[in-house]
Parts: structure tokens; C-alpha cells; sequence
């Protein structure tokens, strides 16, 4: 049975609203409420850890490209890619619980002015060697702040399709308000408002179907072409917090 959350063969999430370009606040119902959320940029803190260990992995796969393997030690699943998202709406019917937790692959969304060209990048280099697509990588990261928006990342939402739901897609379509965590050192905690966006719904605006289309490709361009695009998540940031442990940590004090 097709649940409430599908208009045919799409998802349509009723609980949050894409923030115009250029908006500097995420409408969502919360806590039974429509409330504005003002969004928050990210610290360079987060910038400086984000860049460094994802040129971490690049480095390692090189290491495989050149060696044809690598040093199993240096396989961490640790750092900005794996984020878990925690979650709360109603149970799904195999469980009596609503809360729950997800790992996630995350990562930056390129700000609105600099989507096109983005996009341009990928298509024109989802054939090339996986040398010259690390390349690209690499050059992305070294320049986040002046390619990624701030205040925003991105995922996708795999395993939910109309006979079959995650419990993250659940808890999200009734109640966008999330925590997203790392396991690594330095390490934050960032309380988003999520929007769910199916690229097969036809009302996306211009901006909306760019981002899925984006967030979709570069999935592709790391790990190989799927037979379809997936609906995409936006985490936007509403509060960043500093998790670190240690006598320099932050404690888990709110720092933005």
C-alpha cells in the first residue's frame, strides 16, 4: 500500500520550503508551528577539517590507482563523508519506535551562481579516467569557500520508493528538524532544517531540480552511474556546534 507521502510515483515533502536564492532563513513546521530559521554559515574550523580529510581520501585512493592497492589501516570510514542523521516522526510498522539514526553520505552543495558550471564539469567528465575525475575532486576542495554554499550540504535519500520506506525518509516528510553528527576529532554537531526533493515531481522550481540533479551526478561521478536519480536531501544549517573531545574541545557547546 502506497503511503500518504507519494503523489504517484514522486514524493512530496509538505514540511519544509526551499529558501529562495539568496534567502538568509528555512521555513519548516516544527514542533507544530510554521516557524523561520535563521541559517548559519560554517565556521572555518569546520571548512579547514571538511577539506583536509577529504583530501585524505583522495590521497589513498591515488595510493590504489598507483599500486594497485593500499594499506588497510589507512581504510577509515571516519570524517565528513560518513554523517549520521538523527531523526524523529512516527514509527514505521516494524518497529514501536520513532526515533532513529542513519549514516549518511554528505557532503557540500555548490553556491546557486556556481551550479551550472558545476554541473557542466561533471557531464563533461563522467567518462574520464578516475585519475582525472580525483583531479577534479581535489581542485573543488582546495577551493571550497568560493565554490560550496555555507549554509547548506547534501545527500541523498537511496532506499525509499513507494512500496518501501526508511525510517530517516519517514521521520523527514513529517518533522525536518535534524542533528547531524561525525566520528572524527576535530568533530561537530550541526541542527538542521531537511528538505526532501524527488527530481521525478514536476513543480521543482529551477533551483530545486539544479541541486537534485548536482547532488546526483556527483554521487555518480565518485561511484559509477545508477539507472536512476535518487531524492535528494538539504541539511540546512540552523546550529553548529563543536563536539570535539579533549582539554581544547568544544564540549558540544553551541559555537554558531
Amino acid at each position: 500500500m502506497v503511503s500518504k507521502y507519494w503523489q504517484d510515483t514522486y514524493c512530496v515533502q509538505k514540511v519544509a520550503k526551499t529558501p529562495v536564492v539568496g534567502s538568509s532563513s528555512v521555513e519548516a513546521f516544527a514542533d507544530g508551528n510554521w516557524s523561520s530559521f535563521p541559517l548559519v554559515g560554517f565556521p572555518e574550523a569546520f571548512w579547514e577539517w571538511n577539506r583536509a580529510r577529504r583530501g585524505e581520501y583522495i590521497s589513498i585512493f591515488r595510493e590504489i590507482l598507483s599500486k594497485g592497492s593500499m594499506d588497510s589501516r589507512k581504510l577509515d570510514l571516519a570524517g565528513p563523508h560518513n554523517a549520521m542523521v538523527a531523526t524523529c516522526g512516527s514509527p514505521r510498522d516494524d518497529s514501536r519506535f520513532a526515533l532513529n539514526n542513519a549514516v549518511k553520505g554528505m557532503g557540500f552543495l555548490p553556491k546557486a551562481e556556481r551550479l551550472d558550471d558545476i554541473i557542466h564539469t561533471l557531464q563533461s567528465n563522467m567518462d574520464a579516467s578516475t585519475a582525472r575525475r580525483l583531479d577534479i575532486l581535489q581542485e573543488f576542495y582546495d577551493n571550497a569557500e568560493e565554490i560550496y554554499a555555507a549554509d547548506r550540504l547534501g545527500s541523498l535519500e537511496l532506499y525509499s520508493e513507494p512500496l518501501h520506506e526508511s525510517q530517516t525518509f519517514i521521520n523527514q516528510m513529517q518533522n525536518p528538524a535534524c542533528a547531524v553528527v561525525w566520528l572524527d576529532v576535530p568533530t561537530f554537531k550541526i541542527k538542521s532544517i531537511v528538505r526532501l526533493l524527488d527530481p521525478q515531481d514536476p513543480n521543482l522550481t529551477d533551483y530545486e531540480r539544479s541541486v537534485t540533479q548536482y547532488i546526483n551526478l556527483i554521487h555518480s561521478f565518485f561511484h559509477g552511474k545508477f539507472p536512476k536519480d535518487f531524492i535528494t536531501s538539504l541539511y540546512f544549517n540552523v546550529e553548529i556546534y563543536d563536539s570535539s573531545p579533549g582539554q581544547s574541545g568544544g564540549k558540544g557547546m553551541r559555537i554558531i
